[in-house]
């Protein structure tokens, strides 16, 4: 009798319907940064009057860059700075703080831990624009609206940075690496820092991005904190020449092109971290 091979023609159609169904997905996503960075190519006039998915005859990248760049000043190099401030700075300390109470949630025992958790993952359940006002009227009282830490401060709490910390440390933190550690006469915070955090490291960057993209993204709490254009981000400096549009069609060509600046940044900060992305750290961050 002669054993033959088990098919795998069975599995094709589902393969190929997997397949279908994220080339879709990256079309539906792809779509719109495409047309960005085509339109950022072109003028005012062939913004409307041309194929939106092709590239002008005459193609001006450069002088919509140039223009964009020394518009009002050069306020758009200061928007981006205080975008990758608010962002990188609210990312790193959220990333560090949910990294720190994920941990602890998942490898100590004290009471209320379950609702202590249950509450913080209420967090997530929470629009931002319930709490934009509430967040308003408690600066305000502090008399820090209208400055960066007006911003700064709520980037600064991630609720689900902290779900996905503790996930995280249950499923890549072995408790038998942690008793070791002690044994060796390793304190705590030498564990967490050390050990903990190299294993969870694949978390920490997911929260660091999650985090950042959502701050950069964020329009609704600069537009109710901030009130001077030199403190704005992106999102918001963008909307401002976005509205005077109808007075001038030639801010349609700055708002495009800073569009694609924001996109083209956002999209070299995933490339420039997604090496980190490995699922088994914990081999290199055993060995001593």
């Amino acid at each position: 009798m002669v054993n033959r091979a088990p098919s795998t023609r069975s599995g094709t159609p589902s393969t190929l319907a997997v397949n279908l169904v994220l080339a879709v997905a990256g079309v539906y996503f792809l779509l719109p940064l495409v047309w960005v960075l085509v339109a950022a190519t072109k003028s005012p006039g062939e913004l409307f009057g041309t194929f939106g998915l092709w590239f002008s005859d005459t193609p001006r990248a450069w002088e919509n860059l140039v223009a964009l760049f020394t518009q009002s000043d050069g306020i758009f190099t200061q928007w981006v700075l205080n975008s990758l401030l608010y962002s990188g700075l609210g990312a790193l300390v959220a990333m560090i703080l949910s990294a720190a109470a994920g941990y602890a949630i998942a490898k100590y025992a004290f009471r209320g831990k379950e609702t202590l958790f249950s509450i913080i993952l209420g967090g997530v359940l929470v629009p931002a624009t319930v709490i934009a006002l509430p967040l308003y009227f408690l600066l305000n009282t502090v008399g820090l609206t209208g400055s960066y830490w007006a911003v700064l401060l709520p980037s600064m709490v991630s609720p689900f940075g902290v779900y996905l910390a503790r996930i995280h440390a249950n499923a890549s933190v072995p408790d038998e690496i942690i008793e070791a550690a002690r044994l060796d006469g390793a304190g705590d915070l030498r564990i967490f820092g050390t050990i903990a955090t190299r294993m969870m490291a694949p978390a920490l960057v997911t929260i660091f991005l999650f985090q950042f993209v959502t701050i950069w993204n964020n329009y609704l709490l600069p537009l109710v904190m901030l009130n001077d254009t030199k403190t704005f981000p992106v999102t918001l400096g963008l909307t401002l020449w976005n509205s005077q549009t109808q007075r001038d069609p030639a801010f349609y060509s700055l708002v495009v092109m800073g569009s694609a600046v924001s996109a083209i940044i956002l999209v070299g900060l995933m490339i420039a971290l997604q090496r980190f992305w490995r699922a088994d750290l914990t081999a290199g961050a055993t060995k001593g």
